[in-house]
């Protein structure tokens, strides 16, 4: 296996059920292979049904029992020694990330120091989600629960491992809900590492349940189980579609944060050197393969030639190898997405291809791509309308307000947008105008910003998370008329 660097402290081939380490009942494990080299990583089990029937099980007797009964202050209390024991770790998990996803090693540990702010956040905001009194008729009090809603499902993708269990199980747990928590095939071994963490701080049993397995075998169990109460995904627009039809057939609320193919739209009045940066590091941050990341660069053409110049540059600069040397962009996740990105970079072969960037260290057998990018594409053009998932920018011309607006819109998603302008008119103009759950001014990200709620229109999903929102959607309400005369 490949070397692990003393990361990997825990059988990463047993499930967390019930506050118990155990194999998968079926004896099944599957394999990680290192994006970096090919090389074997790791084991997993390969939960499947009876796996997911015990976790939604023990997950019931955590509510009904420690868990359950805990006050949200000691909640907030657990999930603050979270955060704390998280940072202790930054170093065993940011190797972890960067060898399971691919990921730079800075990237990754920049993913450990979001999880912990999650833990702290959720952790603070526990005891602070208030229900309401409400003015009614004379006789009447009346007033609002927020009740968590039992047993929540979590599935998460492979790219962002950590920030998503941050940002969805973090905000469940601090409602009261119990979870069971299924990580990507693909990467999961800091969604076991996490586990050890959570139980080694005193979350009672089964308030965190972990199955790892295929996604059409454990993922699917969990989406269609009756005794789930509630469905976090982040992934496929096709995945998410699926999950949610499952989820519906118990009636079953979902969160989806799907796809995306976000703009930026920089104007003629924009600080250029302030954008660059952001134009460019928004759309190869670990290796493209973000929902929010920036693929369409929208510039207005009295700056179009200079902005692409400036990028072309930037590209040209990028260094490309293994994630443990740290360079600005890792291998893909693995040599089917490699494929993939690949066949969508073959599909541009009509366009002018202006830059790529560099490999360093990279190895024949690694999911290595090259970070590209496009000028002069028109908005229709599959590039500029398809999520590719990968370090694959096009830049796209526009004249007017107008059209910028219409061009931005153009694309079945709606995650992220940016406006780089110094007219303060046309930055409340285009907040406004722009489909799309986030708008950033003069900035892309706001540097993750745990604190603010994030999610999509469209096919980028529904739902919101982080923030106080994400405690909304992990709990329902309940409203209490008292008829006293």
């Amino acid at each position: 296996m490949t070397d692990t660097h003393d990361a990997l402290w825990f059988d990463p081939s047993l499930c967390l059920i019930g506050g118990k380490w155990v194999a998968a009942k079926g004896g099944e494990t599957l394999p990680l292979v290192n994006p970096s080299d090919g090389g074997a990583l790791a084991v997993i089990a390969r939960g499947q049904q009876p796996d997911i029937d015990a976790a939604v099980a023990a997950a019931h007797v955590a509510r009904a029992g420690d868990w359950g009964r805990m006050t949200a202050l000691e909640r907030g209390r657990v999930l603050t020694r979270i955060g704390t024991a998280v940072l202790e770790r930054i170093g065993q998990l940011a190797t972890l990330e960067a060898l399971d996803v691919g990921k730079p090693l800075s990237q990754a540990r920049a993913d450990v120091i979001a999880l912990a702010r999650y833990m702290e956040f959720y952790g603070g905001a526990a005891d602070k989600l208030h229900g309401q009194t409400i003015p009614y008729l004379d006789g009447y009090t009346v007033y609002t629960l927020r009740e968590p809603h039992g047993v929540t499902g979590h599935i998460v993708p492979w790219n962002y491992p950590m920030q998503i269990i941050g940002r969805s199980v973090g905000a469940a747990l601090a409602m009261g809900n119990a979870c069971v928590l299924k990580p990507a095939e693909e990467a999961c071994l800091t969604a076991l590492a996490f586990a050890h963490i959570c139980t080694d701080a005193g979350l009672p049993p089964g308030a965190l349940n972990v199955v790892p397995g295929l996604g059409a075998e454990a993922g699917a169990a969990l989406s269609e189980h009756s005794g789930v109460h509630h469905i976090s995904f982040t992934g496929s627009v096709r995945t998410g579609a699926l999950i949610q039809q499952a989820a519906g057939r118990n009636v079953v609320p979902v969160t989806l944060e799907l796809g995306g193919k976000s703009p930026q739209l920089v104007f003629e009045d924009a600080d250029i050197d302030a954008a660059l940066p952001y134009l460019v590091n928004a759309g190869i941050q670990n290796a493209g393969q973000t929902c929010s990341a920036s693929s369409r660069i929208l510039v207005q053409r009295p700056i179009y030639e200079k902005i692409r110049g400036r990028m072309a540059e930037a590209y040209s600069a990028l260094t490309v190898g293994p994630a443990l040397d740290d360079q600005q962009v890792g291998p893909l996740i693995s040599q089917r997405q490699k494929d993939i990105v690949n066949g969508f970079i073959a599909k541009g072969q009509d366009l002018k291809l202006v830059a790529q960037g560099q490999f360093v260290g990279a190895t024949d057998t690694g999911a290595y791509v090259l970070p590209t990018l496009f000028a002069d594409v028109p908005p229709d053009h599959v590039l500029a309308r398809d999520e590719i998932f990968g370090p694959v920018q096009v830049i796209i011309p526009f004249d007017t307000e107008e059209e910028a607006i219409r061009i931005a819109n153009s694309t079945d998603y709606g995650l992220v947008a940016s406006i780089w302008t110094q007219n303060g008119a046309r930055q409340m103009r285009l907040a406004k105008a722009l489909q799309a759950g986030q708008i950033f001014i003069n900035n892309y990200g706001a540097g993750g910003g745990v604190e603010l709620p994030f999610g999509g229109v469209g096919k980028s999903g529904h739902g919101r998370e982080k923030g106080f929102e994400a405690l909304y959607g992990f709990s329902q309400l309940k409203t209490v008329a008292a008829y006293h005369g």
